[in-house]
């Protein structure tokens, strides 16, 4: 496929957001002519313990699964996974002050949308 336009975002665990201190945990990346959205995740446990030794990892894992399957559309994603690829991207990617947060979206062109995200993960993330 020849190259096309894909945003991506970087997801952040801030887990004391006081201290303003983040750790990269996914990647989530869309690319409309490729009609493409994942997302990919990996937490760290022991850098979540560095960051904070407090904080319960069980929760957020559960919430980084279910932004998974938003991502994928699985029917049992409920409404948001039901939406359009596009909608759910921004949904992933809105401002948030929660435990889990995106980075700004950034863009590139890109003719393997999978293997792009697979490096984005693995130099950001991994």
């Amino acid at each position: 496929m020849p190259e096309a336009a894909f945003s991506y975002a970087v997801l952040r665990v801030v887990p004391r957001v006081e201290r303003g201190e983040a750790m990269n945990v996914g990647v989530v990346l869309f690319s409309r002519q490729h009609d493409y959205l994942d997302l990919r995740v990996r937490l760290d446990e022991g850098r979540l313990l560095a960051l904070d030794p407090g904080c319960d990892p069980g929760p957020i894992r559960a919430q980084l699964a279910a932004l998974t399957v938003v991502a994928s559309g699985q029917g049992h994603g409920g409404v948001l996974a039901g939406l359009p690829a596009s909608d759910r991207f921004g949904w992933l990617t809105a401002p948030s002050s929660t435990i889990i947060q995106p980075s700004e979206v950034h863009t590139g062109l890109t003719d393997d949308p999978a293997a792009t995200l697979d490096h984005l993960f693995e130099t950001l993330v991994a």
